[in-house]
């Protein structure tokens, strides 16, 4: 299967995510990152006339990709209400659910969405949702300094997180930052020419996760999906950093998304998944040289026991 190239986004690692839904034809299925609907239609192509597809995408953006097609529901909504959209559409247990946790090439190339460092004069907004109340603005102007502190080492996993958090505390009490440019400013004497894309990378994914509460939603999801998924059902993610598949890996590993073996009484632990795959799949050497964004990207495949 060649990767569908849009210019809204290309789905990374297609024929392995396909081939880890193992696709009953006749099966409910979910794709909870539509986007431009690239894995959406993969799997469409293997279902038949009984066969469901469940999507969600909270980006009205996406809505533009929707595909025309009678056994396609699509959820205008964050895959965090999975369970309340498949109780509502009588959904009671799904045969593989997909998720495909990265920004899509459509965000980041998207000057006025403030996902990416590129655009210097953009607004610094980085909601997926933008119906959405808090903005990166919000919380670059508004944090306090322990809370700024917080963001940047949980999520963006910086080690000078508090000095990070203190610059831009010190420049906003000059001014507002609103634009990349500002946010740049704020942290430029942590910077140079040959470390800045890195630590401004680390910077913008800590404040997006926080923006778009990525990590609480994810946990969310797979607590979901692992309640609704039948037996021998598939859980297929990819994420692209390792805090989400630290959170997958967990899943697999003990049943529970903070990675705690859990016993009952006689001393016997109880999973809930058998990995498919024993370490995560990354993308071959051709794909990443076809699409970047698949470079870091990681796979895990599991099947509900």
């Amino acid at each position: 299967m060649e990767v569908m190239m849009t210019n809204y986004h290309a789905p990374v690692m297609l024929d392995e995510c396909i081939d880890g839904l193992n696709i009953n034809p006749d099966g409910t299925y979910v794709d909870v990152t539509f986007g431009g609907g690239g894995h959406s239609r993969a799997i469409l192509n293997q279902l038949s006339d009984k066969g469901v597809l469940l999507v969600f995408d909270q980006d009205g953006d996406a809505l533009n990709n929707k595909i025309d097609d009678p056994r396609l529901i699509f959820c205008e909504a964050n895959f965090e209400y999975l369970a309340n959209f498949c109780s509502y559409y009588k959904l009671s247990e799904i045969d593989g659910l997909l998720a495909d946790l990265g920004v899509s090439s459509h965000h980041l190339n998207d000057k006025d969405r403030g996902f990416s460092f590129r655009f210097e004069e953009s607004d610094l907004d980085m909601r997926m949702n933008s119906s959405s109340e808090i903005s990166a603005i919000d919380i670059l102007n508004t944090y306090d300094q322990p809370s700024l502190a917080k963001v940047f080492r949980s999520y963006g996993e910086l080690d000078k997180a508090s000095p990070l958090a203190n610059a831009i505390i010190s420049y906003r009490s000059i001014q507002p930052i609103k634009t990349n440019a500002d946010l740049m400013a704020a942290v430029s004497k942590f910077t140079n020419e040959r470390s800045k894309n890195k630590m401004l990378a680390k910077i913008y994914q800590a404040l997006r996760i926080e923006v778009n509460r990525e990590i609480s939603t994810l946990k969310s999801l797979l607590t979901q999906a692992t309640d609704l998924l039948k037996p021998q059902g598939r859980l297929v993610v990819m994420s692209y950093h390792s805090l989400e598949d630290r959170i997958v890996k967990n899943l697999i590993q003990t049943g529970n998304v903070e990675g705690e073996l859990k016993s009952d009484p006689f001393g016997r632990v109880s999973k809930s998944y058998r990995a498919i795959n024993k370490k995560p799949i990354e993308a071959s050497k051709e794909e990443v040289e076809q699409n970047s964004r698949a470079r870091s990207a990681k796979l895990r495949v599991a099947e509900k026991i």
